[in-house]
């Protein structure tokens, strides 16, 4: 029987790990971690999450692998190419639970624009006083949308729901988004300019790097709300920073970051008083994780059985071009 190791698998989730493969190993560290990288020299079956990086150094350390598997949607962390010149069948997590990072949006929003953590510290503080926590309502304000793909359109649809103006930037346009909850599809530009807030909804791809950055931030509205649950690497970093102390941005809201692994590069944007952070938990629900679990498994069970497994990344598999989207300098 093929040898099978799942890794980055937290210890609540061992157990419906180990209901379908008994005899996997199972480790809670990613594939950099000590020591890691030499236990699974002899997998054939590889189950990761997108801290482990999988580049032609690392495949060419396990030899004996057929099939990788990221419990994510995203696969920027695998080297493709590397993996086809070994025939190393690669697969993702299409649709986890789209759902369940668009109510993240959400959270970040209401939690912010209505002070619900200061009003709790104020009461906690012995102080029930609603004085200088005037909130904003999200009925009437103009969200923008950049990417509306599953996750995307899973915002517009709240967003409808709470009454506001949607416009979005996508080059795979969805009509039904039009049809239904009255999307407008503008330039980017436009978005920019229109928009009370922005969320962004895009993969981790070159041409999305640093799309946020000085040029197209001056051409937000004063006081935007900028809103983050995508990749790190869209906004450049020390640009939102200089637009928060400017005022031009009046909170940015933000579930994942730049350099994540290095707080040291991200103390003064995590410090700023504007700013919410959480540690990249958008994606982290009860159905959410169950559902990266058992895609996986269904991808192992395809591939056992020698079919083709549904979820598989094929070598022409892309993302709609986003021309028009230039890298700003800082």
């Amino acid at each position: 029987m093929a040898k099978i190791t799942f890794l980055e698998v937290d210890p609540e989730d061992s157990a419906l790990v180990k209901s379908i493969y008994s005899d996997a190993l199972i480790l809670k560290d990613n594939l950099a971690a000590k020591g890691v990288l030499e236990k699974c020299g002899d997998t054939e079956i590889l189950c990761c999450f997108i801290y482990s990086k999988i580049t032609k150094a690392e495949i060419a350390k396990l030899p004996k692998l057929k099939l990788l598997i990221t419990r994510s949607v995203g696969f920027d962390h695998i080297d493709l190419d590397a993996c086809r010149e070994r025939k190393i069948v690669v697969c993702h997590v299409p649709d986890y639970g789209s759902h369940v990072i668009a109510e993240h949006v959400f959270a970040l929003l209401l939690s912010t624009m209505r002070h619900i953590t200061e009003g709790e510290k104020r009461v906690e503080g012995g102080t029930f006083d609603y004085h200088g926590l005037k909130g904003m309502t999200l009925r009437g304000k103009t969200l923008g949308i950049v990417g509306t793909g599953k996750i995307g359109r899973r915002v517009a649809q709240v967003a409808h729901g709470f009454g506001m103006k949607i416009v979005a930037f996508d080059r795979c346009r969805t009509l039904e988004l039009t049809d239904l909850l009255g999307v407008e599809y503008v330039s980017l530009e436009d978005l920019f300019a229109q928009s009370d807030i922005i969320t962004l909804h895009l993969p981790a791809i070159p041409e999305a790097e640093h799309m946020i950055n000085d040029k197209t931030i001056a051409q937000m509205k004063n006081g935007v709300i900028l809103v983050n649950t995508a990749r790190g690497s869209i906004i450049d970093s020390k640009a939102l920073l200089r637009g928060l102390k400017s005022g031009k941005i009046r909170y940015a809201l933000l579930d994942v970051l730049e350099h994540e692994k290095n707080f040291a590069e991200n103390k003064e944007l995590i410090d700023h008083p504007n700013v919410v952070t959480t540690p990249h938990i958008g994606f982290y629900a009860d159905v959410s994780v169950t559902s990266m679990y058992t895609d996986c498994f269904e991808s192992i069970k395809q591939w056992q059985a020698g079919q083709i497994p549904e979820h598989i990344v094929q070598p022409t598999t892309k993302v709609c071009d986003l021309p028009g989207i230039k890298r700003g300098g800082s």
